[in-house]
């Protein structure tokens, strides 16, 4: 039910979490990047957009420390470099009404002094309304800077920023000593990366150091392993190319995306005419007219199976007609959840369903590798999946993953 988060966070267990988060600082940090954790104090049980709107965490102090801080702890200690703010009031941290990013006793009082945090704090962009419904443009920044923050992001109005930070040093609100203090972060951030003796890039070596050979290697690897087989109703999956050798491959963009370049079109579509069948693909979408879903199911009688991507399905979504309708067809029906993988729940009549957490092309072409037999499913659900009728009961518990 969270409109915002989802595959941004690693998972429902905060030791597993924890766990993840710790490795990835490490990861990022041994490879000469800054990493940044976020959202402080925690923006993982959320029912609002903090880009439209002011969420609020009802999580009492203990529910805080057992569920929301193991994460940000693990990535302390791991040495993280950056933690960034959440536009969200939590009440049992800080009663006062004010954003986390505006609090003093969430940033300094609980973050600097009793986590432990020395590092670099960084606020959420500063353009969105969860951080403006209480405040104007002209007093976040400078509510932000009291409060412990080192970087303000994006804030709407640079100058107008910029001038207040500057008019409430004069008056006395700011002094240079607070402000010291994070230029001074900043600065040992960028000693530490080696920012201050070479700073520049050179662009004609990107090619040698980014999307190398080696990482496209890892990035295929890991995207097999994290697909993750949901449902596989009679041993549907593999299907084989001798077997259903024309394949439709419908459902939302970017998975299954308009190409011009003639036919088979779509990343999914050409990674699965790659491994021996033939598929066509149809863009529909993430909220499929009438027309477009007639146009599918009549290109589905000219299929031996389909296969549709799904991108965050909801009790309302045309995407369910457009499944309804091709099961209808009685075509063995293949579907991937290319975002949150609680599609599953809403679309219970599907025979065979994977979950990739992403739509790139890297996971999208995992999938296809997994659908095809030539890799095998070995991902385990970071999340429950609860029943759609009953959030209340679980559908798919947490580390459910099939195999073949």
């Amino acid at each position: 039910a969270n409109p915002v988060i989802g595959v941004r966070s690693f998972g429902a267990d905060p030791d597993a979490v924890a766990e993840l988060v710790a490795a990835e600082t490490a990861g990022y940090q041994r490879s000469g990047v800054a990493a940044t954790a976020k959202h402080f104090p925690g923006h993982g049980d959320t029912e609002t957009d903090s880009h439209y709107g002011f969420p609020v965490i009802k999580h009492t102090r203990a529910q805080w420390e057992a569920l929301d801080a193991p994460p940000f702890r693990a990535a302390i200690e791991a040495g993280i470099d950056s933690i960034m703010t959440a536009h969200i009031l939590v009440p049992a941290l800080d009663d006062s009404g004010d954003p986390a990013t505006l609090s003093r006793p969430i940033l300094t009082g609980i973050l600097r002094e009793q986590l432990g945090f020395d590092g670099v704090v960084v606020t959420d962009a500063l353009d969105m309304a969860g951080v403006r419904q209480k405040y104007g443009d002209e007093r976040v920044p400078v509510l932000a800077l009291k409060a412990g923050v080192d970087q303000l992001l994006n804030a709407p109005k640079l100058d107008l920023a910029w001038n207040a930070v500057l008019k409430a040093v004069q008056g006395g609100e700011l002094t240079e000593e607070r402000l010291e203090e994070s230029i001074l972060r900043v600065l040992r951030l960028k000693a530490k990366l080696g920012l201050l003796d070479d700073p520049w890039t050179d662009e004609d070596a990107v090619d040698d150091k980014v999307g190398t050979a080696a990482h496209l290697a890892t990035a295929d690897r890991i995207a097999e392993r994290t697909t993750t087989l949901l449902v596989n109703e009679g041993g549907l999956l593999p299907l084989a190319p001798d077997d259903t050798p024309r394949l439709l491959v419908v459902g939302a963009d970017p998975a299954s995306p308009s190409d011009t370049t003639g036919p088979p079109t779509g990343v999914l579509a050409r990674a699965l005419t790659e491994l021996g069948f033939t598929a066509t693909a149809l863009s529909t979408g993430t909220a499929p007219s009438a027309t477009v879903i007639e146009r599918a199911v009549a290109a589905a009688a000219e299929a031996d199976a389909v296969v549709v991507a799904t991108y965050n399905v909801t009790a309302t979504s045309t995407q369910r007609t457009l499944v309804e309708r091709l099961l209808a067809t009685g075509r063995p029906v293949v579907a991937v959840a290319v975002r949150n993988p609680y599609d599953a729940a809403r679309l219970p009549g599907v025979r065979a369903y994977l979950a990739t957490y992403s739509w790139t092309d890297v996971e999208v072409r995992a999938a296809a590798r997994v659908i095809a037999g030539e890799a095998e499913p070995r991902g385990k659900l970071p999340v429950p999946v609860q029943r759609a009728d009953d959030p209340t009961r679980v559908l798919y518990p947490l580390g459910h993953g099939l195999t073949y």
